[in-house]
């Protein structure tokens, strides 16, 4: 069964093209073009990772995103997709003009599993995906 992933970025340009790729590479692919469409897709589709823009309906949409899912409440809607890994690709170092990574250890940045720079090598990407989908590093 081929892998699950989830692709929420308002550029429906980039979602279309990384969506294309990562079906090459034998992904099944869902695309949402907002935070509120993603969040309505995890749950429905329940995807091994998701592949997150920052911003979108707002400068911050992403995070919240972010914390939603990884809300520790046990009433959360979300609980049934905590785990699953999360990448931010993002362009907000250049419209912000200021850096985050997570090597950074920056204590708003959410608990993902990356953060890609915009605009990403494809290799850079199909090599951040392959090894987060690996069987063994999978948590979902």
């Amino acid at each position: 069964m081929a892998n699950r992933i989830l692709l929420v970025d308002d550029d429906r340009d980039l979602t279309d093209s990384v969506g294309t790729v990562l079906r090459q590479h034998d992904y099944e692919v869902t695309l949402a073009f907002s935070a509120s469409e993603g969040l309505r897709a995890a749950l429905a589709r329940k995807p091994d990772l998701i592949i997150l823009d920052v911003s979108m309906e707002t400068d911050t949409a992403g995070f919240e995103f972010v914390n939603q899912v990884r809300s520790k409440r046990e009433t959360s809607r979300y609980r049934e997709i905590r785990a699953v890994p999360i990448v931010l690709l993002t362009a907000i170092n250049q419209v912000t003009n200021s850096r985050f990574s997570l090597d950074d250890r920056q204590s708003f940045l959410p608990d993902v599993g990356g953060v890609l720079t915009k605009p990403v090598r494809i290799d850079t990407l199909l090599a951040r995906v392959g090894e987060i989908l690996r069987p063994e590093n999978k948590t979902t």
